[in-house]
């Protein structure tokens, strides 16, 4: 059985909402050439999916890396400080926009959580990750997945 989304709409997917959002250039966000490096000081951003199929979008790279694209969401200067309300505004929103482009590919619409930022995305029973793209973002690691959670896991759950 081939996953619910294919690896190729989701790297579309990621493309045009950084050209769209954050950077006015398809060609900043790319595959990454090999292993992604370790991150010293991880920040996951994600959105859940409800309806007939269960899933969570997902964003992981460095806190350095959040910050820039915070700056670059945001319209701010290079030297600005990024609080941590406007990483938690522009981080936790490029995970909804591709969380509801994820959600626009499914057979049956349901409904988007609110995004998150936090450290780490929390894992969830029964979850698995249906789709992982590396991906470099001006040369910078950046994480791109897509899972799929078990309906018995979210039941009655649609914060």
């Amino acid at each position: 059985m081939s996953p619910i989304v294919e690896h190729a709409q989701i790297f579309m997917i990621a493309q045009e909402v950084f050209a769209a959002m954050v950077d006015g250039d398809a060609g900043l966000l790319q595959p990454w050439d090999g292993d992604l490096p370790a991150l010293d000081q991880a920040v996951s951003s994600w959105v859940d999916i409800h309806g007939d199929w269960l899933g969570r979008a997902v964003l992981t790279t460095e806190k350095s890396t959040a910050d820039d694209l915070a700056r670059a969401l945001l319209d701010m200067g290079a030297d600005e400080e990024v609080t941590e309300p406007d990483l938690v505004d522009a981080f936790g929103e490029i995970a909804n926009v591709i969380g509801g482009n994820v959600k626009s590919l499914l057979p049956t619409q349901g409904s988007l959580g609110l995004p998150t930022v936090a450290s780490v995305a929390p894992l969830l029973g029964g979850a698995v990750v249906i789709q992982e793209l590396r991906l470099a973002w001006r040369g910078r690691p950046l994480l791109v997945a897509v899972w799929e959670i078990e309906n018995t896991v979210q039941e009655g759950n649609h914060s």
